[in-house]
């Protein structure tokens, strides 16, 4: 191999690691970079029209492959753009290099234009960042960011100057074996034996879950069945634990629906799986909690536990389920299985009126029905606000579609840059962003990356011209609605304006039809479903008290629309339940 350049050496590091995009949008303190890429076999630039768009998508891309993934931004204004999708990618532990490209290296401090100083900006939401101030911290600085970023499950951040990059990489340097997967971690003897006794010591057990029971699926329902628990989850449990579950009772959270609050709260003890839900207010103080969890910093920060266990879901589960005794008591499970039917029996009502008739469109209706025609290894972007809610009651996992969304971080605009990431890890695969009116419009720009890059996506737009969420939240703490008002084009035509397929959907029966046409075309489109601003229902005895931030228990407030097919998988569950 002859002499490498920095950026070279860099761009050989990121190809060794098993990236194979960088999303950015180019600047001079980038060209260096951008140069090699242009000229390695492996590695593509995915030109992005805004740098937030890139975090996301790379974020994105690192949660459907579970590999590194990347993205960068210019000196300055360029990098800067690239923090909150970077928050969202750290906040749900998805493995992802940025590079922040800075200014010549000898201005630095000096009040240079464009000058700010991405190795401390970076910090909170990261695992590792670093300034390259010279050749030669290469490539062992890059090589010890992708191992926090991969080992850690996060954000790795590494600040490279225009003019170093441009430099000569350091002869003979040392490349070491690059981790690239992470270890399963098995719990010790003590926590196994120690959780053994409060199992067997307890004689309702119910199991919570989330995303960290991921590839644990079976483990968790094996091990439900030997203790007769009730399964709840939060919301981004619901992918990995929802399917082919006869222990289900629901989610708990603002979006919350059937039992799953019931259940966390009458047993006598409750089992937190791969969970760093935030919201305490929906956790009981008055049963014994355990928590599982393979970040030890995750343990306790929500409520005080009785017992924290540091491992995989998976291995824990292993070593756990053999060693209990099998419970044969019944009752508590089959209690919360009548709840969670009974309740989900009581929402569907108001979602079966007339829904087909009414104008504006019920957004429980348009995602009804994209549950319903949307493939069945589809990948789902799922915009920030109401859109949660409506993926949360609607879209029905099969343990091979894929829910994204920014859970964690909650912010707008996620879904359209996350269906960019998702879609280039496979073109044949149907990537759907459920995007709302106002997230959508706020990164709207990259649209046209969609066409640019000729990405199949399909996003269909819950277009109530509101921000509801908002809304929702001034309702609850007794507010007037103010600054939610969104004034609308039709997207439909600023879709066909930018050369991809748009169609505008006002009326209910037009819709699967519109849906099915979109989904059969083979390049990017744009469903533009006008829909019911009032959607949600408010019980008149709501008291401000009750709310701290999102922390509403569902028992305390009935978000007014149905549950889509999750009523049919509760019925089939109570025919599990023994008759007297």
């Amino acid at each position: 191999m002859g002499k490498q350049s920095v950026a070279e050496q860099f761009v050989d590091i990121l190809v060794r690691a098993g990236v194979r995009r960088l999303y950015g949008v180019v600047g001079d303190s980038l060209n260096p970079v951008v140069d090699a890429i242009r000229r390695t076999r492996g590695i593509d630039w995915i030109q992005v029209r805004h740098e937030e768009t890139a975090a996301f998508a790379a974020g994105a891309e690192a949660q459907i492959t579970g590999s590194l993934a990347a993205c960068a931004g210019s000196c300055g204004p360029g990098n800067l753009h690239l923090i909150n999708g970077l928050y969202d990618a750290h906040r749900s532990m998805a493995p992802v290099l940025a590079l922040a490209s800075h200014i010549p290296s000898g201005e630095i401090g000096l009040g240079y234009f464009q000058e700010t100083h991405p190795d401390r900006l970076f910090q909170e939401c990261s695992h590792y960042s670093e300034l390259i101030s010279s050749p030669k911290q290469m490539p062992r600085l890059l090589q010890t960011a992708i191992q926090h970023a991969v080992g850690r499950s996060g954000v790795s951040v590494v600040s490279l100057p225009g003019d170093i990059a441009s430099e000569q990489a350091p002869e003979k340097a040392v490349e070491h074996a690059l981790v690239t997967s992470r270890p399963t971690v098995r719990p010790g003897e003590a926590e196994i034996d120690a959780l053994v006794r409060l199992i067997d010591d307890a004689d309702k057990v119910t199991l919570f879950c989330g995303s960290g029971t991921k590839g644990a699926h079976p483990e968790v329902m094996q091990f439900a069945e030997r203790i007769k628990s009730p399964v709840g989850h939060a919301l981004r449990g619901k992918e990995w634990i929802q399917y082919d579950n006869p222990y289900d009772v629901g989610m708990s959270g603002l979006l919350g629906y059937g039992a799953a609050y019931e259940a966390t709260h009458e047993c006598d003890l409750l089992i937190l799986l791969g969970t760093d839900f935030p919201y305490n207010a929906f956790l009981p103080d008055d049963v014994k909690i355990v928590q599982v969890d393979v970040r030890p910093e995750h343990l306790g920060r929500r409520s005080k536990l009785d017992l924290a266990v540091w491992g995989d879901v998976r291995e824990t589960l292993r070593c756990l389920t053999p060693r209990v005794r099998a419970k044969t008591d019944r009752r508590f499970l089959d209690k919360m299985l009548k709840k969670h039917a009974d309740a989900l029996e009581g929402v569907v009502k108001a979602y079966t009126r007339k829904v087909e008739k009414h104008r504006p469109i019920h957004p429980e209706y348009v995602a009804s029905v994209l549950d319903e025609i949307a493939d069945d290894d589809a990948i789902f972007t799922i915009d920030t606000g109401m859109c949660n809610v409506w993926a949360a009651r609607y879209l029905t996992p099969n343990g091979r579609r894929r829910i994204i969304g920014s859970f964690s971080h909650g912010s707008m605009a996620n879904a359209l840059p996350q269906a960019i990431g998702a879609q280039f890890t496979d073109r044949k695969r149907q990537v759907v962003s459920m995007s709302g009116d106002g997230g959508f419009s706020m990164l709207m720009g990259d649209f046209l990356s969609l066409v640019q890059h000729d990405l199949p996506v399909k996003v269909v737009l819950f277009d109530n011209s509101s921000l509801g969420m908002v809304e929702l939240e001034m309702l609850v703490a007794g507010l007037p609605s103010y600054g939610t008002t969104n004034h609308n084009p039709d997207f439909a035509a600023i879709a066909r304006a930018a050369g991809a397929y748009g169609v505008r959907v006002e009326k209910p029966k037009e819709l699967a039809g519109a849906l099915k046409d979109a989904f059969r075309h083979k390049g990017p489109a744009l469903v533009d479903v006008v829909t019911d601003p009032n959607a949600l229902s408010i019980p008149p005895k709501i008291k401000a008290e009750m709310v701290t931030g999102f922390a509403l228990s569902a028992s305390k407030i009935v978000l007014d629309g149905g549950v889509g097919r999750m009523l049919q998988m509760a019925r089939s569950n109570l025919r599990n339940v023994p008759r007297p």
